[in-house]
C-alpha cells in the first residue's frame, strides 16, 4: 500500500530531517506499506526549501514543492494533495510534534471503511492560549454543523483515497478541506495519540491568522451567520417596537413628560451598530463570492523538485 504523506513546512530548516527520517524509519518497520513524502514550502523565510532540496536529492520518493509566496497551511494542504498519489494520504506538521507511529493506526481505522481520520490528542502541548482558541474553534464549528459532534479535529489526519480525490475538485480561493470533506462524508474517526513537544521554535499561528481561519469555517460552508444576523434584526425590531409603544403610551398617561433623549441616542447607536454588523456579515459573504468567481488562484508553485513532466494536476 502506498501512503502519500504530506507536510506543509514554513520555518521548519532545523525540523524536517529529523521529521522526515522518522517518517522513512517508521515505514520501513511496517511491512506492506510505502511512502511518498511531498513536502511543501509555504515561502518560508528562511532555508527550508534547501532543505527540501537536499532530500529529494537523497531520496526520489520525496517531492519538493516551492509556493511562490507565503498561501498559509490550507493552501499548502491543497498544493501537496496535487502531487499525492498514494492509497491513502496522511497529512502531518513539520515540527515534530506528531509521531510517525501513529501514522498506521490511522490508516487500520480506514480499513474499517472510514474516510476521514484525525489523531486526537488528550493532552495537547501547546500554549494556553492556543490550547483555548482550539477548544472555542471546535466548539463554534460544532455549532454550525461544519464538524461531526464528538469527533476532534487535529491537523494530523489520514484521508481515504475516495476523500482525496473528492478534494481535488474543491477549487474555493479560500480552501478549508477539513470543511469540505464534512459536505461529502460522515464516516469520520478518532484515533488517540500522544502529543510532543515541538523539536525547535514556536507555532506559526497568531491571534490574527486563528480569527482568518474561524472566519473562514464561519462563512465557506455555512449560513448560519445570515440566519443570525436575520434573527438579530428581527429580535431588534421588536424591541423597538416594544420601545416605542411604551413611549407613546408613557406619553399618553403623562404628557408632562419629556421624551428621554439619552434613551433614544443609545437605541439609535445599538440599533446602528447591529446595523453594521449585519451589513458586515453579508460584506464577507459577498467578498468571498467575487473573489472566487474572479478566479483568484489557491496557490502558485515557483519550482518543484521530483516531479516527473506532465506529473500534477494544474489547480493554479
Amino acid at each position: 500500500m502506498l501512503v502519500s504523506v504530506c507536510i506543509p513546512c514554513y520555518r521548519s530548516a532545523a525540523t524536517l530531517p529529523t521529521v522526515v527520517e522518522e517518517v522513512r524509519r517508521a515505514f520501513a518497520a511496517h511491512e506492506g506499506y510505502d511512502y511518498q513524502l511531498v513536502l511543501v514550502n509555504d515561502c518560508s523565510p528562511d532555508d527550508t526549501y534547501e532543505v527540501i532540496r537536499g532530500l529529494c536529492r537523497e531520496d526520489k520518493k520525496i517531492v519538493g514543492v516551492d509556493l511562490s509566496r507565503n498561501y498559509g497551511q490550507a493552501a499548502a494542504k491543497m498544493a501537496a494533495l496535487a502531487y499525492a498519489t498514494g492509497d491513502a494520504v496522511v497529512y502531518m506538521d513539520d515540527d515534530g510534534q506528531h509521531p510517525a507511529e501513529g501514522i498506521f493506526p490511522m490508516l487500520d481505522k480506514l480499513a474499517e471503511g472510514y474516510d476521514i481520520v484525525y489523531a486526537a490528542f488528550p493532552q495537547k502541548r501547546h500554549s494556553i492560549f492556543k490550547r483555548v482558541t482550539s477548544a472555542i474553534y471546535q466548539k463554534v464549528s460544532e455549532w454550525i454543523g461544519n464538524k461531526p459532534k464528538g469527533i476532534s479535529v487535529s491537523s494530523f489526519t489520514a484521508w481515504s483515497r475516495m476523500a482525496a480525490d473528492a478534494v481535488q475538485r474543491y477549487k474555493s480561493p479560500f480552501p478549508a478541506a477539513g470543511l469540505y470533506l464534512n459536505k461529502i462524508t460522515t464516516r469520520v474517526a478518532n484515533v488517540p495519540m500522544p502529543h510532543r513537544d515541538r523539536l525547535a521554535g514556536e507555532s506559526g499561528y497568531t491571534l490574527g491568522k486563528l480569527v482568518s481561519l474561524a472566519v473562514t469555517a464561519l462563512t465557506n460552508f455555512s449560513i448560519v451567520p445570515l440566519r443570525a444576523a436575520s434573527f438579530l434584526g428581527v429580535g431588534c425590531a421588536i424591541v423597538g417596537f416594544i420601545a416605542g409603544a411604551v413611549t407613546i403610551i408613557r406619553k399618553l398617561i403623562h404628557p408632562a413628560i419629556a421624551a428621554g433623549f439619552t434613551t433614544s441616542i443609545a437605541t439609535q447607536l445599538f440599533i446602528g451598530g447591529v446595523i453594521m454588523m449585519i451589513l458586515g456579515i453579508l460584506g464577507e459573504y459577498v467578498g468571498r463570492i467575487y473573489m472566487t468567481v474572479s478566479d483568484l488562484p489557491q496557490y502558485n508553485i515557483r519550482r518543484t523538485e521530483n516531479v516527473p513532466e506532465g506529473g500534477k494536476e494544474d489547480r493554479t
